[in-house]
């Protein structure tokens, strides 16, 4: 167990075809929710060498294809603040909101003129599209007025805020030439779905309305983040075929132009509600597992299918870069620990939310045929790399200040150039706003505030000799100067606002 700290790089350099300066793939990226390590069969097939619990065969057969990261992560271990690390390639106590903006009706914390995922990407020529969940704020319009809304996210909004149309803040905001967005994904208290930042009714027939469970189609729709504004027509069961429909229509349209496109793909599964539909493309869904919340990655699972699909279909498939990730671990589940054994980190320590491993340690890979060799690595990967990777790949030059945390994975993944490793990693947690500094074999857990003013050491561990986090050192005084010095460069690091990875 826990072999996977040990494995070394696989030899990536020897197998890959020449990239020509003016070869400019497609991209798709792809997004999970709620995704941890014990939520992909391949992870227990392929790297644990165990029966898996799960089954995810189209996640499987992709992964299967490219570069497999054991030390893979996402940049928090809660949705909101790793969206804005993912976009702005900035570690979030860079942001105005560093535990993450919640409130679809929130400012952005993206800045003007400051590179974004979507900006590397359209400033290279490509056409851009965003499709999925949003979760990072956005302007809305007072009825009769041109003041923006800043008030209550949830509750009966009707007469408050005007949510036909997304006046700024979104996709476009960033780079995003099309979107097909659900601001809050299916967890509310927004259920709604906009289109280029115009309202997209479900049916012909869908209506505004304040949604609860009196008026919801399917009371269960409603999650525990509340009511709000939403389609009369919503059904979340309905919602990982839409989305991924709009994919396939994107990478279609993409297909017939001379421009190389990117699919910035952030699907909501497998968050709550756990709302199973009863089939998808012919696979059933519901009552497929011993939970609805393992019967959703049947869902995510066919979504990632039709993706791929599509890809194939257009003859795009071997001239695309597709890079998979999650935006924190998994979704703890009783009853599916109780029945077979279920543990969302796999061999790791705790789940979404959580500064343990399992909380950020998160199912990621990377295939492009003919340019990524199969394999596994053990090098540490982390979701908000994709601003400097893509940059990289398609020509784009980052300005000094900007995506301060993101490293250039492309030499790893082709084996061309000089890979620069970190020497350290910067995340966090989630509700409780814990704070890490890894610094092989020592991770560091700090105890912060909301407002990120206080600061104090919570746990050592040490990873190598306790991969699952099992003996926290903090009162050892064996470790106090260990403590000290990792404390005092972690504040050092935040306060100088340096950068914290190598130079490019």
């Amino acid at each position: 167990m826990f072999k996977t700290i040990a494995l070394t790089v696989l030899a990536v350099a020897a197998w890959t075809t020449p990239l020509l300066a003016d070869d400019k793939p497609n991209i798709v990226f792809i997004l999970a929710d709620d995704l941890g390590l014990g939520d992909v069969s391949y992870c227990a097939k392929a790297i644990q060498n165990q029966e898996p619990l799960v089954s995810t065969p189209n996640i499987d057969s992709l992964a299967a294809q490219g570069l497999w990261f054991t030390d893979g992560h996402s940049a928090t271990a809660l949705c909101a603040p790793t969206r804005y690390a993912v976009m702005s390639g900035n570690n979030n106590y860079r942001s105005y909101a560093p535990a993450g903006v919640w409130s679809t009706f929130a400012p952005t914390a993206f800045k003007e003129g400051e590179v974004t995922l979507g900006t590397v990407v359209r400033d290279a020529g490509y056409s851009t599209g965003f499709i999925g969940k949003w979760h990072l704020g956005g302007d809305f319009y007072v009825p009769g007025t041109k003041e923006i809304y800043r008030g209550a996210k949830s509750g009966d909004l009707i007469e408050k805020v005007d949510v036909t149309r997304w006046i700024g803040g979104g996709p476009k905001y960033c780079g995003f030439d099309y979107d097909f967005t659900a601001p809050c994904g299916i967890q509310g208290p927004m259920y709604l779905f906009y289109e280029n930042q115009r309202w997209s009714p479900w049916a012909d027939d869908s209506e505004i309305i304040f949604f609860n469970e009196q008026s919801a189609k399917n009371p269960k729709d409603v999650s525990d983040k509340g009511p709000g504004l939403g389609d009369s027509n919503w059904d979340t069961r309905e919602v990982g075929k839409i989305l991924s429909s709009k994919a396939v229509d994107f990478i279609q349209s993409g297909a017939k132009s001379d421009e190389p496109f990117f699919l910035y793909y952030c699907s909501p599964m497998v968050h709550l509600p756990h709302c199973p539909t009863d089939e998808f493309d012919g696979r059933k869904v519901k009552g497929s597992s011993v939970t609805a919340h393992l019967d959703m990655l049947a869902d995510l699972d066919m979504q990632v299918k039709r993706i791929v699909d599509a890809l194939k279909a257009s003859g795009e498939f071997e001239n695309t870069l597709i890079v998979f990730s999650a935006d924190n671990g998994g979704l703890q589940d009783g009853k599916a620990t109780k029945a077979i054994g279920y543990q969302p980190g796999g061999e790791w320590n705790g789940s979404k939310n959580s500064p343990l491993e399992g909380g950020h340690r998160v199912p990621t890979f990377a295939v492009w045929p003919g340019h990524i060799k199969p394999g596994i690595t053990n090098e540490l990967a982390v979701n908000q790399d994709m601003v400097a990777t893509f940059a990289a790949l398609v020509g784009t030059e980052i300005p000094e200040g900007q995506a301060q945390d993101s490293n250039n994975l492309l030499p790893l993944l082709t084996g061309k150039g000089s890979f620069q490793q970190r020497d350290f990693f910067i995340n966090q947690a989630g509700s409780r706003q814990e704070l890490m500094l890894r610094k092989m074999p020592w991770k560091l857990i700090i105890q912060s505030n909301f407002k990120r003013t206080s600061f104090e050491p919570k746990s050592l561990y040490n990873l190598q000799n306790d991969p699952h986090e099992k003996r926290n050192l903090i009162d050892n005084p064996e470790f106090k100067t260990v403590v000290g010095q990792i404390f005092n460069e972690y504040m050092d690091i935040v306060k100088s606002g340096r950068p914290t990875v190598p130079a490019r």
